[in-house]
């Protein structure tokens, strides 16, 4: 039974989604303003392995994972280069998807943009309006904190004495708001600004938190399963979204939360002031493989604090090195009738493991270590001669069903038929005898790269898979 921790209830929690069989998620996705960071693709990575995760479970997924294209940044930025908001985020949006499908990330089934949601958003903030929930000062929309007792619960943070009228009470003279906590749903453009939509209430833009509501609703419904993000998002952005949310519809939010922690460089937390901050581009510029970076990103469970260093990033090129040659040793290996039961034990001991530590709070590092414990098992066995045919099936079969959920494996390479080793080596006699040895050579050395082993003896050239 899958358990894991849910924000929401601060403890952990049997997974039960509203319909049987089906799951409904919602998790934050960029701000396309810029490049996104690595810390950034922890949480993305982890909303794939979650996802992956799920359907591996049997579940039917709809995921969805919103774009933010409108916000302060991306005003400023789009002004001071004189361009429209979409002609700025465009090409970050373009970058966005690459870097994402480069780390081997499914693409959720509904990827919304908040620029493309505004009636939704203008929709649910007249309902608050009409409710009492929220209020217009200065042409601008605001949430009022007091209409909701329940405003906290998701963070668990004590507002008592930041209420105005409260032990600590705050000059409310100084806002233009009832209150110093409540927050913008609406923000007012004037005629000849950009951007701007027209609502009922006066033209403006969104704030940050409504559109997140919007989006989610849209396609999953009032209520649903799973909300999921970074641990920064917790507050406000998260308690904004359910204060919001539920006070337009009076019901549940999102059943569950979950929050990933954050990522630090060698033990610092990241930033560009402070020279420690990289993107998966930086990154890859560098040399490292995608398939590493993914690796690391994964390595350490989502609730405990990942801490980047090159070392474990060389490490984990290492390491998925090593994955690939042995799921290849595998396929190429020769084997002999039959069955050997130590393996068949040793897959399923395997998955049984596997299966445990992802159903406890999604525990990766637990998991990976499963995959390892194979892997070292199984070449013991091939090292002895005693992987059998039905062991090869056995053991790709498993590979294959990690890698649906950790995608650390990557592509495989076709294996090459007895028919084009014949022919390699065919080739290979022929630039011998015309005493193109440089050909010779490196006919040999693709061969190698195969895993294909060359005999050459005095009755002609003997090969074998290594």
């Amino acid at each position: 039974m899958l358990r894991f921790f849910n924000t929401l209830s601060r403890s952990v929690e049997e997974f039960h989604p509203l319909e049987a069989g089906k799951v409904r998620m919602y998790i934050c996705g960029p701000t396309v303003w810029n490049f996104a960071h690595i810390g950034n693709f922890r949480t993305f990575v982890f909303g794939d392995i979650l996802r992956r995760y799920l359907k591996y479970k049997g579940y039917a997924i709809t995921h969805v994972f919103n774009l933010t294209d409108v916000d302060d940044r991306i005003i400023n930025e789009a002004a001071r280069k004189g361009i429209t908001i979409d002609e700025f985020t465009a090409p970050y949006i373009q970058y966005f998807w690459e870097d994402f499908d480069a780390l081997g990330m499914e693409r959720p089934e509904v990827t919304p943009r908040a620029t493309h949601h505004i009636p939704e958003m203008i929709e649910i903030i007249q309902k608050l309006i009409d409710n009492g929930k929220a209020y217009e000062s200065e042409g601008s929309i605001y949430y009022r904190i007091t209409s909701f007792p329940e405003y906290g619960k998701l963070s668990k943070i004590n507002f008592s004495g930041n209420i105005a009228g409260g032990s600590e009470r705050i000059d409310t003279d100084k806002y233009e708001k009832e209150d110093a906590r409540d927050f913008a749903l609406w923000k007012l453009v004037g005629e000849n600004e950009e951007p701007g939509w027209d609502a009922p209430f006066g033209r403006g833009r969104p704030g940050w938190h409504i559109e997140c509501s919007a989006m989610s609703m849209k396609y999953l419904g009032e209520t649903f399963d799973i909300h999921a993000g970074g641990q920064d998002l917790q507050f406000p952005h998260h308690e904004n979204e359910i204060a919001q949310s539920e006070g337009a519809t009076g019901k549940l939010f999102a059943k569950y939360w979950i929050h990933s922690e954050f990522l630090k460089i060698d033990d610092v937390t990241m930033s560009k002031s402070k020279g420690n901050f990289f993107t998966f581009r930086d990154l890859r510029e560098q040399g490292y493989s995608a398939l590493a970076i993914r690796y690391l990103l994964l390595s350490v469970p989502t609730r405990k604090q990942l801490n980047f260093t090159f070392e474990g990033l060389q490490a984990a090129e290492s390491t998925v090195e090593r994955l690939r040659n042995f799921r290849q040793a595998v396929s190429e290996a020769r084997c002999g009738p039959g069955t050997n039961p130590f393996i068949d034990s040793s897959v399923a001991r395997a998955g049984a493991d596997f299966e445990a530590a992802m159903d406890d709070d999604f525990n990766t590092a637990a998991a990976l270590a499963a995959i390892h414990n194979l892997v070292r098992e199984i070449n013991t066995h091939m090292a002895d001669e005693m992987l059998l045919e039905r062991d090869r099936a056995l053991v790709l079969n498993a590979i294959k069903k990690f890698d649906s959920v950790f995608g650390i494996f990557g592509e495989q390479e076709p294996q090459l038929l007895d028919a084009d080793i014949e022919a390699m080596i065919e080739e290979r006699q022929q630039a011998r005898r015309s005493r193109n040895f440089a050909r010779s050579d490196e006919i040999r050395d693709q061969l190698a790269e195969k895993g294909i082993v060359l005999e050459d003896t005095k009755d002609g050239v003997r090969w074998r898979r290594g």
